[in-house]
């Protein structure tokens, strides 16, 4: 797991794994973003799965925000 300080919170950050078996033996891979205003990787506030076949082009999306 990579955590990243959440820009302007005290204790916040952004939390990003893989889990290969998200929901169950027959589901595919994802890469999981969790947001925690506290600080807590494990029960973010906030998150979103992302199916690995998605991964390139939200990291294009992602890019051209910048």
């Amino acid at each position: 797991m990579t955590t990243i300080p959440l820009h302007a919170t005290k204790k916040g950050i952004i939390s990003i794994t893989k889990i290969e078996k998200p929901y169950g033996e027959e589901s595919a891979p994802v890469a999981s973003i969790g947001i925690s205003l506290a600080g807590n990787s494990e029960t973010p506030d906030w998150k979103v799965h992302i199916p690995m076949d998605n991964l390139d082009e939200v990291i294009k999306s992602l890019e051209a925000l910048k």
